[in-house]
């Protein structure tokens, strides 16, 4: 795998969630609206911006493991299973660009 292409693509994805979480965020916040008057318009507001708070924070989360497979690439380590030290398949990572671990000791991690 190029890991010239690959941190190009971590980078643009990278972007995108950080986006994607301000903006989440600033609708939530109402940064750029005024909260309705209305009391069951206001408690219909309040599970949305729960929402967006969740889909902000969730997109935090993978920036912040995007940020760290990027590290991984700079350090030379991207692409080593971080529990037996071997290579994670092209596979997994084309599905998961930030894993740690190989399938194997994902698979043991989570049962």
């Amino acid at each position: 795998m190029d890991q010239d292409v690959l941190r190009k693509r971590l980078e643009l994805e990278l972007y995108e969630l950080t986006e994607r979480s301000q903006r989440a965020e600033s609708h939530a916040l109402h940064t750029d609206a005024a909260v309705p008057g209305d009391f069951a318009e206001q408690a219909t507001e309040r599970e949305n911006d729960d929402v967006l708070l969740e889909i902000s924070h969730e997109a935090q989360t993978k920036a912040q493991q995007i940020r760290q497979a990027i590290q991984r690439i700079d350090q030379g380590v991207y692409g080593e299973c971080f529990e037996c030290g071997e290579a994670i398949s092209d596979a997994r990572l084309a599905a998961v660009p930030y894993a740690l671990r190989c399938y194997q000791c994902e698979s043991i991690q989570k049962a």
